[in-house]
């Protein structure tokens, strides 16, 4: 509510990046509430599954990219960048992916292009114009980012949206226009349809061969570096590779792992910092950081993991040395795209507070509750004893959540409680991006009872039918039980005037005392 606020105060376009998934679709949802009128989007990674690409010297093992893109996320990533490029208004809640290689927004907008009736296009050229914009034709599936020809129409999928274009051509020339909410739906006369990049990276058609002539040149290089060094294997293999890789670039404008090129599509230096969605805003945009004490350090570390899985593919002629520029943003970067930040979280860090030009503290909370009544209990029988406390809530209508410090534990507790006649759901990182709203929406609906989780059950979650925490391991120091995590698993159950939390620990740490003061 406080950031919304704001956001309604400074009236200017405005990038939430949240440290994960779940807390950034409940972000997303609370601020389509606030805002129903404001064009607010939704950017996370939009992989449901993603191994990426690296090679292990010790064994020489070769790992290939492998990735399962989930088609709802993709169209979400690309309606928001679809807003920010269109709208004053625009709201964008993100996960810390909008930090990595997106590829240049001028390229993004130039390809755009609207289409009204009267305009002169043929088949050839308007076929010719989509498959420029990386729409593919699939003349049996009609799906996001896809056309199909049917007698004198054209169906196209668009990108980043929910609708279905049907362009009728006849004549050398575009004669009518009409539109349909996707996938089924009644076509309705439209002025014009707009149509945008079905991808993000994307090459320049005006600059292709300026792009290709570069890339070779960098290949030639690293194959005589290789040379000279009687790495033959090394030379052959990444000159083989780069070859194919350019002769799809030239007939498709795209290849696989296009992204790694990113640095001569875009005519970037080397080490020069790469197109991120923060790059797709104007220069007068807000960003806020929620629970920052979280999502700073990760934005913080991840380029330096990204170069140590790049290098050894470098190493060893699997990709050429700009590929190390298709990576996120370095902090310094990062700090340099930014106009003004607000930092949000209950447990800020040292950074937040060294670098902040003002700290306000919102010492009541938007519910006005208490602090809960938290108990610390040994782990002897802690099983039956939990299972007492959730039945005793259970019985009353209010729900509870169960921390534990694994996947197989958090699946198994799940699991024994419904043994037990307790419905309950488990909640880890496995689960699907867009599964995990509809679980803690059913918890709140009362389909069932407990959720067990390990992470995912701290930062920033509003469940306030819930009213029992109980934390299993609550005395096994680390990340997951120190006192910034200990202070906002509790704050979970401060949402409701019966809150109480229980710790199930044979010692009082630390971080235990500490957060419980």
């Amino acid at each position: 509510y406080t950031m919304a606020k704001v956001i309604e105060k400074t009236d200017r376009p405005t990038l939430v990046i949240s440290p994960n998934k779940t807390l950034a679709a409940q972000l997303y949802e609370e601020f389509k509430g606030f805002f129903p009128n404001n064009a607010v989007g939704y950017f996370v990674s939009y992989y449901d599954y993603y191994q990426p690409e690296a090679y292990i010297p010790a064994t020489d093992t070769y790992i290939e990219k492998d990735s399962k893109i989930n088609e709802e996320i993709d169209r979400l990533r690309h309606e928001a960048v679809q807003m920010v490029l269109s709208r004053r208004d625009a709201i964008v809640v993100a996960s810390v992916s909008c930090i990595y290689n997106l590829g240049s927004p001028q390229t993004y907008l130039r390809e755009r292009f609207i289409a009204k009736p009267g305009d002169p296009a043929t088949f050839e050229q308007f076929f010719g114009r989509l498959l420029d914009l990386q729409y593919e034709r699939n003349d049996y599936e009609l799906a996001p980012g896809r056309f199909r020809k049917r007698m004198n129409f054209v169906d196209v999928w668009l990108a980043g949206a929910q609708t279905i274009c049907r362009v009728e051509i006849a004549g050398g020339a575009i004669k009518s226009i009409a539109q349909s909410p996707a996938p089924f739906g009644k076509f309705e006369p439209a002025a014009e349809a707009d149509f945008w990049p079905a991808k993000f990276w994307m090459a320049d058609q005006e600059k292709i061969e300026i792009s290709i002539k570069n890339i070779r040149a960098e290949m030639e290089e690293q194959a005589e570096f290789f040379k000279k060094r009687e790495k033959l294997m090394e030379a052959e293999r990444i000159r083989r590779r780069t070859e194919y890789d350019i002769s799809l670039i030239r007939e498709t404008g795209s290849c696989r792992g296009i992204e790694n090129y990113s640095r001569h599509l875009d005519f970037r230096k080397p080490d020069s910092a790469p197109y991120t969605l923060l790059d797709y805003f104007p220069r007068d945009y807000l960003v806020m950081i929620d629970e920052s004490h979280i999502a700073v350090p990760q934005i913080h570390g991840m380029q330096a993991g990204d170069v140590a899985r790049k290098q050894p593919l470098i190493n060893y002629g699997f990709r050429l040395p700009s590929a190390i520029d298709n990576r996120p943003l370095k902090y310094n970067e990062f700090l340099k795209k930014i106009n003004q930040v607000l930092f949000v979280s209950a447990t800020p860090g040292d950074y937040e507070k060294k670098v902040s030009a003002q700290i306000a503290e919102q010492i009541v909370r938007p519910t006005y509750l208490l602090d809960p009544d938290i108990s610390i209990r040994p782990t002897e029988n802690q099983i039956a004893d939990a299972i007492k406390e959730i039945e005793k809530r259970k019985k009353i209508g209010q729900r509870t959540l169960c921390l534990t410090i694994t996947k197989k534990l958090a699946e198994a507790m799940a699991d024994h409680l419904k043994s037990k006649k307790i419905s309950a759901e488990y909640l880890h990182s496995e689960i699907k991006t867009l599964a995990r709203p509809k679980i803690l929406a059913d918890l709140r609906k009362g389909k069932f009872d407990v959720l067990v989780g390990i992470n995912l059950l701290r930062e920033g979650l509003d469940l306030p039918e819930v009213s029992l925490i109980i934390i299993f391991d609550a005395d096994k120091e680390g990340f997951l039980r120190d006192e910034t995590s200990l202070v906002q698993i509790m704050g979970r159950a401060s949402r409701h005037p019966q809150g109480l939390v229980i710790m199930y620990a044979d010692n009082t740490t630390g971080s235990m005392a500490r957060a419980i003061e």
